[in-house]
């Protein structure tokens, strides 16, 4: 499918042929009709993308000092790859569109294939959106018109904020598409709109739709124009929809306003905002979050848990939902707005050059092609001439080399397991993703054949031997069993899975494939045992015959409380999803063999702190310390080995000490080594060399069931 997106590393807009998204559950597939471009946000998305690197470092401070602080605690080279990684992926652009519903996933309600739908999708022949960010369109309403409904709803958020009754008088700064719908709205609701614009056909078009509308220019006060309007008063309320750097709109909003007005900012200006300007009159300022409540809440927007109507009346699909009843009313028409339309095959030359008009302000994409909405892999030798997939039937534990389907294509893939794969000379055959954006330009980028957005075509293929999972963990326990029972080797991304049952059933199949004398082969990437630095405590306490001590102190940081690692039934939460990397590495460490586990947390805010001791047969005990409540200042991890009179220190995988009676001795890595490379050399050398995996299995098991264990002791799982 066309898809339209914008680099950040200076490429501009590109026009891809992606992959069709795969339907799943609260999901609904869209195939587009038209789509809105919204000139504002998507002009400064591609201002940022033909930035150079130290424009764009301007742009963003904030993240300016999460690199620097990247650096001191992890090392330049990870943080180098960490932004490339980060700048290698472009941004969908878009989020206005107008479509037919071709598949709706597992608990979609409410919405039958062949609706005519709104949503926030993008600039892409097929969109993939959760059910609470669409909304049907009434009879009578046209696509032209409702494809203006997100950006109407935006619009609308911001006059819902200010509280308009009828026959206020409010100002409208700014008269871009969104300052256009603004005024329309306003006067739909019995409002008196003043609109004020540079752009002379602009300020024209407000008038049309009913404001009083005045040109800005060096001799023109707009302050003493709304006063004389409101007969001295001053105006109710003011709504910024301009964008700007500058200061001296939320001084001539205030200014304009009569005591206790309200000035709502939806768009982007500077906000040093003189305290004697809001004071005297006690003015009310607030910002308004994109087109309602429900925006950027992961439960709302991608669990479909809706807000009861009693407690929160318009959320973002409601406000949807309005601006299309006020269409279908003849109170609103957005079409009029109209200046410039194209079809998406045309984009690479059209986008860019309308988007910079300052003649333009409603931009349509057509999308007049009539693809099917088959997941079939797709074939990018056409983007990679010099690399040729295998076409050899292959199977699994003869001694032959992984040929790789990679299921997931999320950040640690692009950024550890590609380029660590790569590097060993793994073939990776085909990379799945379930949006298939990222798993396009993974594949582009690595000179990987083949990207699909149905899994199920990488784990019947013939001609891949391997499948490496990446997944969100919730789908780990049944894509291992899928690939094990289909013949493959497996390699997946920690956990192993996310529950008791889920551990039950893996190991039953693979016991199974056992007594059938399938010899399945079996791996986690529990990488921190394979880090250079790991290796050489580990050899030096073999040598000794006396218990060791272990203690692991994760400065783990907070995540966000929606973030889907938190989610139980997602992520599994970090017990399970994190602190399974340490229970690992103590395993190693101290000689496995687990005796006792015992568990303590903080409570409350802080339930993620949490500290886990194990006691081994062998004598050894070891502690895992992981806190979410300190500073990014002190170093993520440290490994602290004490035995017979040896210390070791492991700190973040960069350095290692060791204090021991004759002295101190120091060894430093040139850049952090968590053990990435190593672990995935160890399991391709196994499957080339046809010998046991790098962890045995029954090691696996075991450290899955220990970690499912403490999560479900804390009242985590």
């Amino acid at each position: 499918m066309k898809q339209l997106v914008q680099s950040l590393k200076n490429e501009g807009t590109i026009l891809i042929e992606s992959d069709i998204p795969k339907v799943s559950s609260g999901k609904i597939l869209i195939k587009t009709i038209s789509s809105l471009v919204s000139t504002g946000t998507e002009k400064m998305l591609v201002d940022f993308g033909a930035a150079n690197y130290l424009d764009k470092a301007r742009q963003q401070p904030d993240k300016v000092k999460q690199v620097i602080q990247k650096i001191k605690t992890d090392g330049l080279g990870p943080t180098i790859e960490a932004v490339q990684n980060k700048l290698d992926m472009p941004i969908p652009l878009g989020y206005c569109n107008v479509g037919t519903v071709c598949e709706v996933g597992k608990g979609v309600k409410g919405y039958s294939t062949g609706d005519i739908v709104v949503s926030n999708g993008g600039h892409s022949e097929y969109i993939l959106v959760s059910e609470n960010l669409c909304a049907k369109l009434p009879n009578g309403v046209s696509t032209d018109d409702a494809v203006f409904t997100v950006l109407s709803s935006i619009a609308l958020q911001g006059i819902r904020l200010s509280k308009p009754t009828m026959g206020e008088m409010f100002v409208v700064m700014g008269l871009g598409l969104v300052g256009q719908l603004t005024v329309q709205l306003l006067i739909a609701n019995g409002c008196r709109v003043i609109a004020y614009d540079f752009n002379a056909d602009r300020v024209k078009c407000a008038i049309e739709s009913g404001a009083k509308g005045f040109v800005l220019t060096d001799d023109f006060d707009p302050v003493s124009e709304a006063n004389l309007i409101s007969n001295g008063f001053g105006v109710d309320g003011v709504l910024i929809t301009a964008n700007t750097s500058s200061n001296i709109l939320i001084k001539q909003s205030a200014n304009m306003c009569r005591k206790r007005g309200r000035i709502i900012l939806v768009g982007v200006t500077g906000l040093n905002i003189s305290r004697d300007d809001f004071y005297e009159k006690e003015l009310t300022f607030q910002v308004s979050s994109s087109y309602g409540p429900g925006r950027y809440e992961s439960n709302y927007e991608e669990k479909g848990l809706d807000y009861p109507i009693g407690f929160v009346r318009w959320t973002e699909q409601r406000n949807f939902a309005s601006i299309l009843q006020l269409i279908a009313n003849n109170k609103f028409s957005p079409s009029k707005f109209i200046t410039d339309r194209f079809d998406i095959a045309d984009a690479s030359t059209e986008y860019n050059k309308t988007i910079k008009s300052t003649d333009s302000l409603g931009i349509l994409i057509d999308y007049k092609t009539n693809q099917s909405t088959d997941n079939s892999i797709k074939n990018l030798n056409n983007d990679i001439n010099s690399f040729q997939p295998s076409n050899t039937t292959l199977e699994i534990s003869t001694g032959l080399s992984p040929i790789v389907g990679l299921l997931g294509s999320g950040e640690y893939a692009r950024r550890v397991l590609i380029p660590n794969l790569k590097k060993e000379g793994v073939e990776i055959k085909t990379v799945a993703s379930q949006h298939g954006l990222s798993g396009y330009f993974s594949a582009r980028k690595n000179k990987i054949p083949n990207s699909t957005t149905d899994y199920k075509k990488i784990i019947n293929d013939p001609n891949i031997n391997t499948i490496v999972i990446s997944t969100r963990h919730n789908t780990h326990s049944e894509l291992v069993i899928e690939a094990l029972n289909n013949n493959k080797n497996v390699f997946v991304e920690k956990p192993l899975c996310i529950n008791e049952e889920e551990l039950s059933n893996i190991q039953d199949c693979y016991n199974k494939l056992l007594s059938q004398n399938k010899n399945p082969k079996l791996m986690v990437g529990f990488n921190r045992r394979f880090a250079p630095h790991t290796i050489k405590v580990k050899k030096y306490i073999s040598q000794s015959t006396k218990p060791s001590t272990c203690v692991i102190t994760v400065n783990a940081g907070k995540l966000n409380s929606d973030h889907w690692l938190n989610d139980p039934h997602i992520g599994g939460g970090r017990l399970i999803g994190e602190v399974c990397h340490f229970i690992d590495l103590l395993y190693f460490i101290l000689g496995g063999d687990i005796d006792k586990l015992y568990t303590s947390q903080m409570e409350d805010s802080s339930r993620d702190s949490l500290s886990i001791s194990l006691t081994f047969k062998n004598g050894s005990m070891g502690v895992i310390n992981y806190f979410c409540n300190g500073n990014k200042a002190f170093p993520k991890e440290r490994v602290e080995v004490f035995n017979e009179g040896n210390i070791f220190q492991i700190n973040n995988f960069n350095n290692l000490k060791h204090f021991s009676q004759v002295g101190l001795k120091k060894s430093r890595s040139f850049m952090q080594d968590k053990g990435h490379r190593n672990c995935i050399r160890d399991f391709n050398n196994a499957l080339l060399n046809n010998k046991p995996m790098p962890i045995h299995h029954e090691e696996i098991f075991d450290i899955s069931r220990i970690a499912i264990r403490a999560s479900i002791e804390c009242g985590l799982s």
